[in-house]
């Protein structure tokens, strides 16, 4: 089996909230919206990047940040709304 640069680890919820998971649609719409548009975003950086590391050979350190806290926080929200976790994701890329 090959090693992987990124892992996920998920621990099974042993006991979920009721009230959170009634109402949890509705908590994540927030989320959902704030990351529609970081999303637009994340894809330009990406544009941007694609040709930067075409002619300079080399990833810029500030979209890289950008890109994997936009996926992190995504697979947060995710997570979430996919009852994996009872904890709601934080409005961060952190």
């Amino acid at each position: 089996m090959a090693e992987y640069p990124i892992t996920l680890d998920i621990e099974f919820p042993d006991k979920l909230s009721r009230l959170t998971t009634f109402f949890r649609y509705f908590m994540v719409i927030p989320q959902m919206v704030v990351l529609y548009f970081v999303g637009i975003a994340a894809g330009v950086v990406l544009f941007i990047s694609w040709w930067a590391i075409l002619f300079m050979g080399r990833y810029p350190r500030w979209a890289f940040d950008f890109v994997s806290g936009y996926l992190r926080w995504s697979t947060r929200v995710n997570g979430y709304s996919y009852y994996l976790t009872d904890k709601y994701p934080p409005f961060s890329m952190d």
